[in-house]
């Protein structure tokens, strides 16, 4: 008899241990049931706060690789300009090669008066225009010769170019007049220039002929 009690009495901290861990089973259903409830009561707010909402359809995608840019060739763009600039020279003779009219108009060889008459009365639509006032010598070459060149390049055939009339110039002199005239002709996509209308800008203005081939 005596050992049937101490066997009982051995099974008293298993059952202690078995007790013990029933209440930590219990205590986690419970933590896990009130996680539940208030993530459904969050859920409700939610809804209530932004009314229905439907679920995205799912939609497999697969991504790509993006493509770098191609690289900006800088340097060769520095030394085009460089060149351009280089080959606008001051010192040609610039009357030898103007028609002898009243505005003193410029034709390349092999271009017919008649294109220059059609361009001094606006048979063609002005499609670009540079305003060189209150540009110094050399920021007008450079200007004008990036002007020429892109406009040619985005496939443009009439452009003006804006002067001015010197009035604001020492001595009321046209000072980048003659040299707008000088550094079109050595421009190798200039065709013509003529003086402007009068309404495009008169003695302040040329309106050039691009060859418009890029």
């Amino acid at each position: 008899m005596s050992k049937r009690v101490r066997s009982f009495a051995d099974l008293k901290p298993l059952a202690r241990a078995l007790a013990a861990a029933r209440q930590v089973a219990e205590m986690e259903r419970e933590r896990v049931a009130a996680a539940l409830r208030l993530a459904e009561q969050e859920r409700r707010v939610f809804e209530l706060t932004v009314g229905p909402i439907t679920p995205l359809r799912h939609v497999e995608r697969v991504l790509h690789d993006l493509e770098p840019p191609p690289p900006e060739p800088r340097q060769r763009e520095a030394d085009e300009r460089a060149v351009m600039l280089q080959a606008l020279s001051d010192e040609i003779d610039v009357d030898t090669l103007l028609d002898t009219d009243e505005t003193l108009s410029f034709r390349r060889e092999g271009i017919s008066v008649e294109v220059v008459r059609k361009l001094r009365r606006g048979h063609w639509a002005l499609q670009g225009q540079l305003d060189l006032h209150g540009l110094r010598r050399d920021g007008a070459r450079e200007a004008l010769s990036h002007f020429v060149h892109e406009s040619n390049r985005r496939g443009l055939r009439c452009v003006r170019v804006v002067h001015g009339k010197g009035h604001g110039s020492p001595g009321r002199e046209p000072v980048l007049k003659g040299r707008v005239r000088r550094w079109l002709v050595q421009k190798n996509e200039v065709l013509a220039f003529v003086q402007a209308r009068g309404s495009d800008g008169g003695a302040g203005a040329l309106i050039v002929l691009l060859t418009g081939t890029g």
